[in-house]
């Protein structure tokens, strides 16, 4: 706990007053970056497009959540990379519905044409998480402006995923 209040650039005993174990801000941020990232699948259009013939609608709601999932990744990497989230009792349960949500607009986009099918749709998800990753690595490193982050991995996302 003191390594992470040093991170964070607060006090131990400010860390402390908030969560009492390392475990209950594990937690806490796991909880944080899982509803965002349920909020983010949900606010746009990608699961209105489940189901549908529009294989535009599609491109456009799987680009607008790859977009919106490089600003969630910018926020709350840790709480969507970090081992203990997708094992915790408390959360494994959401992890795995919202990974569902996501594969089947994924399946679906394969469907409509929009998305390779030579793949399982599963596997495009992995892809996409991937690069969600490279993106923050780029920053991180300054290879990439940050700006142009949501660029690339929509361009690398439809080049590798894409039909």
């Amino acid at each position: 706990m003191a390594r992470i209040a040093t991170v964070a650039g607060v006090g131990r005993a400010t860390l402390h007053r908030h969560f009492s174990t390392r475990e209950d801000l594990v937690l806490a941020l796991g909880r944080w970056g899982l509803a965002r990232w349920e909020d983010s699948l949900r606010s746009g259009a990608a699961l209105d497009v489940v189901g549908t013939d529009d294989a535009d609608a599609h491109r456009a709601a799987i680009e607008d959540l790859v977009r919106r999932y490089v600003v969630d990744s910018a926020e709350y990497s840790f709480a969507l990379t970090h081992p203990e989230v997708e094992r915790h009792p408390g959360l494994a349960g959401a992890v795995q519905r919202l990974v569902e949500l996501e594969t089947s607009v994924l399946a679906s986009a394969q469907r409509v044409g929009v998305l390779r099918d030579d793949q399982p749709a599963v596997w495009l998800d992995h892809v996409l998480f991937g690069l969600l990753r490279a993106g923050l690595d780029a920053e991180r490193y300054g290879d990439v402006a940050p700006r142009d982050i949501a660029d690339h991995v929509v361009t690398s996302f439809f080049a590798a995923a894409g039909r």
